[in-house]
């Protein structure tokens, strides 16, 4: 084990997971390599398609001995691997798929002669379907319903309604139809000139992506890992909401830069990235008028939640 949680090591997870006792590890996310040629420092993103899968299943089931009865884990994968991981977290490893969840983004590479890809697959997975953390009643999970935002309907409830998933056009021109409680979430990938990247990592987390992920489905005080900590979003996100983490990573640049990054953030500071996406991208010709109708009610009822905390 470890000689103690709270920071990132330098190690192929698959080496640093073996040991750690089982049983111990409350929430996990991984965003591992996609095995689609992408130039890691430290690894080969271009395996044969066999090897790459009997890798995969090496380490997530790593990940599962690690987790408590009632953990949860996350994983993030693109469209070239994300059925066979799920049959096989499912199939091999006894896992229950609770969502699977499609993270909509913006600023996608562009393509030429093919669709544009614009998402990522997460699939939120537990050990035990009837006992595992999901923290419904939290007021900074939930967002405003259709009636609110919407319909201004009075039999709306007014703590907003869970989070959901879609096929999505640009949200700027429909945002009455993009509500961040749908199982498809829009959060814009953290580009070059956002505040929030760090300079040194191309493939960075939106903190509020994985802020969401961490307070539904772990309390304070409990343990979050990430075998595939890169940038260290998920340790960052997971030092400023009260958890404890632990990370691995192959590359000792990413590992150096990620200690750095932690070392700079306390517990209780806010999570880089706006709240309400939607609110912050800017609106075509046709969207304009109908985005800042919607933006009126959306400060609305942002300003009425804050108000019963």
């Amino acid at each position: 084990m470890p000689h103690r949680w709270n920071e990132v090591i330098n190690e192929d997870c698959l080496e640093g997971l073996k040991k750690i006792e089982s049983g111990v590890v409350d929430l996990a996310f991984a965003d591992p390599p996609f095995n689609i040629g992408y130039e890691y420092d430290e690894y080969n993103d271009s395996q044969d398609r066999e090897q790459y899968l009997r890798w995969s299943q090496l380490w997530t089931a790593e990940v599962v001995r690690v987790l408590k009865s009632n953990g949860t884990f996350w994983l993030a994968i693109g469209d070239e691997y994300a059925a066979e991981l799920k049959v096989m977290l499912q199939e091999k490893h006894r896992l229950f798929c609770r969502s699977w969840v499609v993270w909509y983004y913006t600023f996608g590479v562009n393509c030429s002669n093919n669709f544009s890809r614009s998402h990522t697959h997460l699939f939120y997975l537990v050990k035990n379907p009837k006992s595992f953390t999901f923290n419904s009643d939290s007021p900074s999970l939930r967002v405003p319903s259709a009636r609110q935002l919407v319909y201004a309907d009075r039999r709306a409830n007014p703590r907003g309604r869970l989070p959901d998933n879609s096929w999505i056009l640009r949200p700027q021109d429909i945002p009455e139809a993009f509500i961040p409680s749908d199982d498809t979430w829009y959060f814009s990938r953290v580009c070059g000139t956002f505040k929030e990247r760090t300079r040194w990592h191309t493939c960075q987390m939106p903190e509020r992506l994985l802020g969401r992920i961490i307070e539904a489905c772990s309390h304070p005080g409990e343990l979050v890992l990430d075998p595939f900590s890169g940038s260290g979003t998920t340790l960052a996100v997971a030092k400023k909401l009260g958890r404890k983490y632990l990370g691995y990573e192959l590359s000792k640049r990413y590992s150096q830069e990620a200690k750095k990054r932690l070392s700079k953030i306390h517990l209780g500071d806010p999570l880089e990235g706006v709240v309400d996406p939607v609110i912050s991208v800017p609106a075509t010709a046709n969207g304009r008028t109908l985005l800042e109708k919607s933006v009126k009610v959306r400060k609305k009822q942002l300003a009425q939640s804050n108000k019963k905390k």
